[in-house]
């Protein structure tokens, strides 16, 4: 399971205009049972493909469905162990099951992971923009009162954040996860990854008593 972000940077080219014109590298694509589009081959533990004979790590499935907060305490196993792209594909996997008014909670935690993925791939660029777009999204589970375990209320959002979120899951701890994103963007922006450690890019998901 790949989202958009991770796609375009693997592809590293450019949409319909770099496709042959006969169509064969479309009907050449690797698909899965629906007929669908997916890259089979093996990744790294960031998520880079690698040659087909590879032995790459093994893949979160596409039709994982776990309660919300087993997810998110995978999703920060998988960051605490240095793999941001497996976390990315737990929470994508979420922001799928979720409910609407949960949504954007969970698509803003998988921008995160993709953000550290980018970090940890040597793109600054990239893990500054998907940071930032993740610390916006989650943002809006925060009450203007400051957010706590759970982070958000109902009607709550962030000054300028749009419109109104539901409320997080217990185990996230929206206003710190959004905080802590931002503040780790900054930090690349101004001054490069050579700014932040590799335990800056762990960052924490879940309330501190959520283990």
């Amino acid at each position: 399971m790949t989202g958009p972000e991770i796609r375009d940077v693997d592809r590293g080219r450019g949409r319909d205009g770099d496709r042959d014109r006969d169509g064969d590298r479309d009907r050449d694509r690797d698909r899965d049972e629906a007929g669908r589009p997916r890259n089979a081959r093996p990744r790294d533990g960031l998520g880079r493909p690698l040659g087909r004979d590879a032995v790459g790590e093994p893949s979160i499935p596409d039709d994982l469905v776990r309660p919300a907060d087993d997810a998110v305490r995978l999703a920060q196993q998988l960051i605490g162990e240095g793999r941001p792209f497996h976390a990315h594909e737990v929470l994508e996997a979420a922001w799928k099951a979720a409910p609407q008014d949960q949504r954007d909670i969970w698509k803003g935690l998988a921008q995160i992971a993709v953000g550290l993925t980018h970090a940890r791939r040597g793109n600054g660029r990239g893990a500054v923009t998907l940071l930032r777009r993740g610390a916006d999204a989650v943002g809006r589970y925060v009450s203007p009162g400051g957010g706590g375990p759970g982070g958000g209320r109902p009607g709550g959002g962030r000054a300028g954040g749009g419109s109104a979120a539901g409320e997080a899951p217990a185990s996230i701890d929206a206003a710190a996860v959004s905080q802590a994103a931002a503040h780790l963007a900054d930090r690349i922006a101004a001054g490069g990854l050579d700014a932040v450690s590799a335990d800056d890019l762990r960052l924490r998901l879940t309330a501190p008593d959520d283990g």
